[in-house]
């Protein structure tokens, strides 16, 4: 069985967790936090990041690496779309969220939020907490905009993309920095993913000494 080294607030992790939930692959999880900076897991990824997958002698790490090898070696529920254009924006949008919403959104809360908190038991910076804030509300007005064109955010199906943006939406909305009202075609969207079997047990989890707002895993929020 593969076994995925990650913690329950890392958004990369939570992506591959999901798209191997889909694809109904079996993962045996490991808690691994990379602020301890344990020399095991820089064995394993010399990057020393979460997430790491191994299976035998075989390690991989980079959820889109672990991401695009599944979608090469399982043949059950493609995920990067149907065209060579659908599977483009697919790879533009995982990069977007990836890179882009994690460095302008999630990054920071999980700094102020998380690591301060629970960590360097310090108090979070305000202001980086607003940015963060501000930042989320023009990343969900783009959802927003995709979601008015489309039925998913890169096309007619389902696929990685929404699964790339649900992985840091989510972690967002644990750490409070999501604000909802407003956003109506990606809340739509947000809580039909939420209703999702194979993303429900992502929400159930949490961050020991964080608990999450209210309404973090309703389906009416």
């Amino acid at each position: 069985m593969w076994r995925l080294y990650q913690y329950p607030l890392c958004p990369f992790s939570r992506k591959v967790r999901f798209a191997c939930a889909v694809k109904g692959i079996a993962l045996e999880l490991v808690a691994e936090f990379p602020w301890e900076r344990r020399d095991g897991l820089a064995a394993l990824n010399p990057a020393a990041q979460t997430p790491v997958l191994q299976n035998g002698v075989l390690t991989l790490a980079d959820s889109t690496a672990i991401c695009e090898f599944f979608e090469e070696s399982s043949e059950a529920m493609p995920l990067l779309g149907a065209g060579l254009e659908e599977r483009a924006e697919t790879r533009r949008l995982i990069a977007w969220f990836d890179q882009k919403f994690y460095a302008e959104v999630t990054a920071p809360l999980l700094s102020e939020r998380m690591y301060k908190r629970i960590v360097a038991r310090q108090p979070p910076d305000a202001g980086a907490v607003r940015g963060a804030a501000r930042a989320a509300e023009g990343h969900l007005d783009y959802v927003d905009y995709l979601l008015d064109r489309r039925r998913w955010l890169a096309g007619p199906a389902f696929g990685l993309a929404d699964i790339a943006a649900a992985a840091q939406i989510s972690v967002a909305d644990y750490l409070g920095g999501i604000e909802w009202d407003g956003h109506d075609a990606a809340r739509t969207w947000y809580s039909a993913l939420k209703s999702r079997p194979t993303f429900r047990p992502l929400l159930g989890e949490r961050m020991e000494g964080l608990p999450p707002p209210a309404h973090y895993d309703k389906l009416d929020f």
